[in-house]
């Protein structure tokens, strides 16, 4: 094994990223003959060596290509990690007998993954889900002749060139050139810009403070006097009531009228009559669930 092949294992991007890059760029480039040749072995007898170095040999490709990416405000060394695993799923895909080189072939896994962590990273939302925006995402801004928004000629032009509607391409410079933000205010904010953040702005209208003491003062009354009404009842009529409206394993009539030596009917009446009192007692607003 190359000195370079054993550096590269003991380096990752993050690490030391110059040092990374350099010591990729002085593993040699395969030949057509070589390539090939470790292609087949992988291909045909699943040599694992011959993957690896497939895939070292490619890795300042990587490099290449993540570093067209570099105007996402992304971590460059993150790019080119995601890049490798895009460079190992062609590495394991890649047919020797189709005829073309494997970085021909690999571009496409290369910038597949490195577009998907891009979306994933570049906002706290998801800007791009549909194919359609996931294009443009991509390619707008190389589209765009100057910095300002575009006019409905511009964006149509644009529109036709990657084959999407009108209102697509507005729809995501709006996304492009907005930003997130934070709900709450920053630990570092000073008194004149913590007063910016949502939190301070963003009105809960389910939450209205009126309307929450109303309920509670509500709910207390009536427990109250769901509670004295209950104490003026008999005590056949209050043990009814409590065993098939208040415990969690509900009597039935059936029941009761064995307990009480009466017939299920009877049950009946005098559960009906103590809700007839009870409901007198609150006013007209008794609810039992």
């Amino acid at each position: 094994m190359s000195k370079g092949l054993l550096a590269v294992n003991a380096l990752s991007p993050g690490a030391n990223l110059e040092a990374y890059i350099a010591t990729v760029n002085a593993i040699p480039v395969l030949t057509a003959e070589e390539e090939r040749e470790l292609a087949d072995r992988l291909h045909y007898h699943e040599d694992l060596e011959a993957a690896r170095q497939l895939v070292m040999s490619h890795m300042r490709f990587v490099v290449h290509i993540a570093r067209s990416y570099s105007g996402y405000g992304l971590n460059q060394a993150d790019l080119i990690q995601e890049g490798n695993v895009g460079l190992m799923k062609a590495v394991k895909r890649f047919n020797p007998e189709v005829g073309v080189r494997l970085v021909s072939f690999a571009v496409h896994w290369i910038k597949a993954e490195i577009h998907e962590f891009i979306l994933r990273n570049w906002r706290i939302v998801k800007i791009a889900t549909t194919k359609a925006q996931r294009k443009l995402f991509f390619n707008l801004r190389s589209q765009k002749k100057r910095l300002g928004w575009l006019s409905q000629e511009e964006a149509k032009s644009i529109a036709n060139d990657l084959g999407v509607e009108t209102k697509t391409v507005f729809d995501m410079e709006g996304r492009l050139n907005s930003y997130d933000a934070a709900f709450d205010a920053g630990a570092d904010d000073d008194d004149e810009s913590a007063y910016q953040a949502p939190a301070y702005y963003l009105e809960d209208k389910s939450a209205d403070p009126a309307l929450k003491v109303e309920t509670e003062n509500f709910e207390q009354d009536a427990s109250q006097r769901l509670g004295q009404a209950m104490n003026e009842l008999d005590d056949r009529s209050r043990s009814i009531l409590e065993q098939r409206w208040l415990q969690e394993d509900k009597a039935t009539l059936h029941e009761l009228a064995a307990v009480y030596n009466v017939s299920a009917e009877r049950i009946r009446q005098l559960e009906k009559n103590a809700l007839k009192k009870l409901k007198k007692a609150m006013g007209g607003e008794l609810v039992l669930a």
